[in-house]
């Protein structure tokens, strides 16, 4: 199978995947997850390594049932992982696609906040 993201740097490969509904509804649907603050705040922790519930309490300072609320919105968009850990819940980033992704967005953001 060919590596989409490599082969989205080539036009025609891109307009292949522009063609597409679907691959153009679940990539909005992925940005879509990353304009929510606390969700971009997640995720950022998660690029660090994984980490429970309390965990991200911890760096997002909201309710544990704000937290397992958002996650399982980044979970039904395929952008986290979860396993279990005895009792607990221990969250991971899907794939290195999210984290390039967070990378590039705060890069480009910081091209604009700070200074040179």
């Amino acid at each position: 199978m060919e590596d989409w993201c490599t082969a989205a740097a080539n036009d025609s490969a891109l307009e292949e995947l522009l063609a597409n509904d679907d691959v153009v509804y679940s990539a909005t649907q992925i940005f879509d997850a990353l304009s929510d603050f606390t969700r971009f705040q997640i995720l950022a922790a998660l690029v660090l390594g994984e980490k429970s519930v309390s965990d991200l309490q911890e760096v997002c300072h909201v309710s544990q049932s704000a937290i397992s609320h958002q996650l399982r919105l980044l979970r039904d968009r395929g952008l986290v992982n979860a396993r279990r850990d005895g009792q607990r819940m221990i969250y991971t980033l899907a794939d290195e696609h999210v984290a390039q992704l967070l990378r590039v967005g705060l890069a480009h953001a910081a091209e604009d906040v700070l200074p040179e």
